[in-house]
């Protein structure tokens, strides 16, 4: 799991060879909370397919600004540097795993 900033986001995203999955979270926020080792789990699962990516939105506003999330968690996969897939909310594993299968077909 990388931890993403503002600065290292080009970089770690944009120009990742594999696709990415960016949360885009907050220390205060509950439901984000409860994705985290949802999320984790899923990093080890598809280890070497996706590549998984953490954002404190509180930390690092230009990125979250960039790409117009509004509410967190959200959850966006990267794919040849564009946005591919958005999932607003906790869907829970299975609608996570929706969302990765469909980035590497």
């Amino acid at each position: 799991m990388i931890d993403l900033t503002d600065k290292n986001f080009e970089t770690e995203v944009i120009k990742a060879k594999t696709p990415v999955l960016v949360d885009f979270w907050a220390a205060w926020c509950g439901p984000c909370q409860i994705a985290d080792p949802v999320i984790d789990e899923l990093d080890k699962e598809y280890n070497g397919q996706i590549k998984f990516a953490k954002l404190n939105v509180d930390q690092n506003p230009q990125s979250p600004q960039k790409y117009g999330v509004m509410s967190i968690p959200t959850v966006i996969i990267f794919k040849e540097g564009q946005e591919f897939k958005r999932q607003v909310g906790f869907s829970g594993k299975a609608g996570y795993q929706k969302l990765l299968e469909k980035a590497i077909k």
